[in-house]
C-alpha cells in the first residue's frame, strides 16, 4: 500500500443516473513494474463517463459495478515501478491511462504504465491539463493518424465548440487545413479566435446546404442526432472521408459512402503518451488553448455529470481532486 493505505474516490454500486455516484474510501493502488503511481490533482469529465455510468459507453468493458469512472488525469508522480526510465517521482504529468479499461481517475491516486503519461504542459495548471488528454488525443489521432490531414485540405468539424471539437479546430488549423465548424451562433466568434475559417449555425441552416467540397468530416455528433453522419456525406468531395466518432459507422452509412466514392471510418481513442508530449508542446507554444467550462470538487461528480449531460458545454468540465 501507499503511505496512505486508503484514498478518497467516487464509485457506483449500480448502473443508473448521476445519483448512483457516491463517495467512498478504497485501497490505494500500488504500481507494478513499468508503472507509475500518480497523485491526482484534477480529473477531466467526458461523455464516455456518463454514458458508462448509465450502462452505455464502456460499461461493457468495465464489467458490472462497482467501478470507478474517469480516464483524464493530471497530477504528480509519487512512486515508480521497476523498469520505469521516462518518469521520476515529483514529475507533473497528465494522461488518459488504460482506456477503455478502468483507469479510476475519480480518485486520489491512479497507477498505469509510465508511457501512457507525458509531462504536463508547463504553461497551464492541473485543472486545465486534466481537460486535455481524451479530447485532444481524439482530435489528434483522428486528424493526424486516421485521415492524415494535409495542408490546404478542407475539414468540417461538427460540435466544434465541445471538448473534442475545440481541440480539433486548433489541431486542424495547425496542420494547415481550411477549418469549418458547426456550432450555435453564441460560439462563432470564439471558434474563429481558435482558428476556424468558417462557422455554420446548425440551428438556423442545414449545414449540407452551406458547406461543399470538403475533404474530411470529423463528426462528433453522429447519426443518432438528426442523421448528422448521413447528411455529412453531401458535403464531401469525391474521395473524401468521414470519421464518425461517437456512434461509429453503420452498415447503411458505409454502403452510402461507398456508392458515392467516399470513405467512412469509425474511431476509438487509445492511450498515447508520445502524442500527449507533442500536444503539450503545442499548448506551451500557444498554438492550442484549453477551454474549461466548470471546475467542481470531486465529491460533486454527480453534479458534473448532470451539467455535462445537459449538453452545449463549451470546452470541458473538470473535477478538482487534490484539496
Amino acid at each position: 500500500m501507499s503511505s496512505d493505505a486508503t484514498m478518497r474516490a467516487i464509485t457506483q454500486d449500480t448502473l443508473g443516473g448521476p445519483e448512483v455516484l457516491r463517495p467512498a474510501r478504497l485501497a490505494t493502488p500500488e504500481p507494478l513494474p513499468t508503472e507509475v503511481q500518480v497523485k491526482v490533482h484534477a480529473a477531466g469529465v467526458n461523455p464516455v463517463d456518463w454514458k458508462s455510468r448509465a450502462g452505455g459507453g464502456m460499461a461493457g468493458v468495465l464489467g458490472d459495478p462497482p467501478f470507478v469512472l474517469g480516464w483524464d488525469v493530471s497530477g504528480v508522480v509519487t512512486k515508480v515501478g521497476f523498469g520505469v526510465h521516462t518518469l521520476k517521482a515529483g514529475d507533473e504529468v497528465y494522461g488518459m491511462p488504460w482506456f477503455p479499461r478502468q483507469a479510476g481517475a475519480y480518485a486520489e491516486y491512479v497507477t498505469a504504465p509510465s508511457r501512457q503519461f507525458a509531462l504536463k504542459p508547463a504553461t497551464i495548471g492541473h485543472e486545465h491539463a486534466a481537460a486535455v488528454p481524451l479530447a485532444a488525443l481524439t482530435a489528434w489521432q483522428t486528424l493526424v493518424d486516421t485521415v492524415r490531414v494535409e495542408k490546404g485540405q478542407r475539414v468540417l468539424i461538427h460540435a466544434a465548440a465541445g471538448g473534442v471539437g475545440h481541440f480539433a479546430v486548433q489541431i486542424a488549423k495547425h496542420l494547415g487545413a481550411h477549418v469549418i465548424g458547426t456550432a450555435g451562433a453564441g460560439n462563432h466568434d470564439w471558434l474563429r479566435s481558435l482558428g476556424a475559417d468558417e462557422v455554420v449555425d446548425y440551428t438556423s441552416v442545414r449545414f449540407e446546404k452551406a458547406v461543399h467540397d470538403v475533404d474530411v468530416v470529423v463528426d462528433l455528433v453522429g447519426d443518432d442526432v438528426d442523421s448528422t453522419s448521413t447528411r455529412s456525406l453531401d458535403t464531401l468531395r469525391s474521395g473524401g472521408v468521414i470519421v464518425a466518432v461517437p456512434s461509429g459507422v453503420s452498415p447503411a452509412l458505409a454502403d452510402m459512402a461507398k456508392e458515392r466514392g467516399l470513405r467512412a471510418s469509425a474511431f476509438l481513442v487509445e492511450p498515447d503518451g508520445a502524442a500527449l508530449a507533442r500536444i503539450a508542446d503545442l499548448i506551451d507554444q500557444g498554438a492550442v488553448r484549453v477551454e474549461v467550462a466548470d471546475v467542481l470538487p470531486l465529491d460533486q461528480a454527480a453534479e458534473a455529470h448532470r451539467r455535462g449531460e445537459a449538453g452545449h458545454t463549451r470546452g470541458k468540465i473538470v473535477l478538482r481532486v487534490a484539496p
